[in-house]
């Protein structure tokens, strides 16, 4: 359930961000919010998280859709942890978010930017954030089976 509610809260908000983004600036536009730290970028990237592989779209297009295909397998058919429900239900609404993008608009709608950085959004977000997450959750869990073992 709350890889579903994970899923879906993040989703929202990520397209509504994107949404208001579209509305408020131009391509390419970009409003300080915190000086020297954080401007508003509005970037169309055809690339990757981070701008990277820029102009492969297809790549992308069957990497999300096998990442959300294991999650959903694995969110069904195991009876995981909440942590990792929401860790995975990061990623998925990242996997979603972009996706959705790349569909609708043949580009991934990136505005945070850090000026030493490149720009990104909250999808991008969410998935470096699931990802960083799993890797902490498994190395804790390794950790513990390794002192439960000794």
């Amino acid at each position: 359930m709350r890889f579903w509610l994970t899923t879906l809260l993040v989703l929202v908000i990520d397209q509504l961000s994107k949404l208001w983004i579209v509305n408020n600036f131009a391509p390419g536009e970009s409003r300080v919010i915190w000086n020297k730290v954080l401007w508003l970028t509005y970037v169309q990237n055809q690339g990757a998280a981070f701008g990277i592989l820029q102009g492969h779209s297809w790549l992308f297009f069957l990497c999300a859709i096998l990442v959300m295909i294991i999650l959903v397998v694995i969110n069904s058919k195991q009876r995981l942890p909440v942590t990792m429900q929401v860790i995975f239900g990061l990623i998925m609404a990242g996997a979603i978010g972009n996706l959705l993008d790349r569909l609708r608009l043949n580009y991934v709608v990136d505005f945070f930017d850090l000026g030493w950085w490149p720009v990104f959004n909250i999808a991008d977000m969410a998935i470096v954030c699931g990802a960083i997450l799993l890797v902490i959750k498994l190395l804790w869990d390794e950790k513990g089976e390794h002192r439960a073992s000794e």
